[in-house]
């Protein structure tokens, strides 16, 4: 299936048609779906998701601060949902492999929603801040090509399983506070000999199943913004779709680099905002 292929632009027609409607139905603005459709859509070719939309949302002041690792993680949650039923449909990895390392992601998420949902504004500003600069290394490290190789297997097995559920396990934890699990993944994968391509259905396994459960944590403590969720979550699924099965693969490293330069930007101001509200001592 090719850009021109006739089957190819009825499906980029209805997927259109679709958001359209939806947009109208919704009560999320445009402004909102366009940011949930940007970030699925580099999130499936591999720039991640976290990163971006917390400098959209903070450009464009559409989220406070201490509510956006909720919204994240709540609004990204069904567009990760599609992204995992693909992968791990088309992407060869050992079952009990990714079954034990997705259960790891998830209970990490599950105690770290509700670490993070109780932490005040200056706390999470700090840990975005610190979350954000993260990402901006892991995402140079890619333009870089600076990742390990990694090697064929398929499967992990005694101590390097042990290894991988423990990583995952935070990873998934950390995803809470918004550190994407994309590139940490494929580095855990790679160290670990498996082929880097394993990392897909792993990573977006991992999400699908995390996200839910730590969204329900965000939502049940109504930390995280409603209108700006949904337009992740409509924007993000036909994004999903036309990235995965239509565009495929695009040459992304400068995007990576304007990604890294933005993402550091978000960090020194969400560092700097947190140092700003630091409660003054008494004398």
């Amino acid at each position: 299936m090719t850009l021109s292929d006739p089957k190819t632009i009825l499906l980029a027609a209805l997927l259109l048609v679709t958001a359209v409607f939806v947009s109208l139905w919704s009560r999320a603005s445009w402004l909102r779906l366009a940011i949930g459709f940007i970030t699925n859509f580099f999130d499936t070719l591999g720039i991640g998701s976290f990163a971006t939309t917390t400098t959209l949302f903070r450009l464009r002041k559409l989220v406070a601060d201490e509510n956006i690792p909720g919204t994240l993680n709540v609004g990204h949650a069904l567009p990760t949902v599609v992204q995992a039923l693909i992968y791990i449909t088309i992407v060869e990895v050992d079952f009990t492999t990714l079954s034990l390392l997705i259960v790891a992601a998830t209970a990490g998420s599950w105690i770290g929603a509700d670490v993070v949902a109780g932490l005040n504004r200056r706390a999470i500003q700090r840990g975005m801040g610190v979350a954000l600069l993260v990402a901006a290394v892991l995402m140079a490290m890619t333009a870089l090509n600076r990742f390990p190789g990694g090697g064929t297997a398929l499967a992990l097995t005694q101590g390097k399983l042990i290894a991988g559920v423990a990583v995952n396990f935070a990873l998934g934890a950390l995803m809470t506070l918004g550190i994407g699990l994309y590139a940490p993944c494929m580095i855990m994968v790679s160290l670990l000999g498996m082929n880097p391509t394993a990392a897909f259905p792993i990573m977006m396994g991992s999400c699908a199943f995390l996200m839910p459960f730590g969204g329900y944590r965000f939502i049940r403590k109504e930390k995280y913004d409603v209108r700006a969720a949904m337009g992740l979550a409509i924007g993000g699924i036909p994004a999903v779709l036309i990235a995965a099965l239509i565009v495929r693969s695009l040459p992304l490293n400068w995007v990576r680099w304007l990604v890294v330069v933005v993402v550091v930007y978000t960090a020194v101001s969400l560092l700097r905002s947190a140092a700003a509200s630091r409660p003054v001592a008494s004398v």
